[in-house]
Formats: C-alpha cells, structure tokens, sequence
C-alpha cells in the first residue's frame, strides 16, 4: 500500500510543480488551460514509470 501512496503523491506533486512553475515564469500569463493539460500528462507519466513491475532480467 506504501508504494501506491508514493506514486500518487509523486504524480500529483508533479503535476502541482508542472504549473506552479509553468505560472511563474517571464511571461505572466498566469494559468493557461494548455499548461493544465501538460502538468496532468506529466503527472500520468510519473504514475506510469512508478509502475512496479517485473524486473529486468
């Protein structure tokens, strides 16, 4: 159950860094729908790679 937890909290927290710093960068236009779409891809990517699986052999 650890490891679940784990994943969800490195996604989510992926995705709330994604925007915070997509928001604050030079150009201040603040939140866009597009850097919402990209900060929930790259916390689905985070969720995938977490993926425990078979190791390599």
């Amino acid at each position: 159950m650890k490891n679940r937890e784990l994943r969800t909290f490195l996604a989510v927290a992926t995705a709330v860094l994604v925007i915070y710093f997509g928001a604050t960068s030079n150009e201040g236009r603040g939140v866009t729908s597009a850097l919402v779409v990209l900060g929930v891809v790259a916390g689905v990517v985070v969720w995938f790679l977490t993926k425990p699986g078979k190791p390599a052999s």
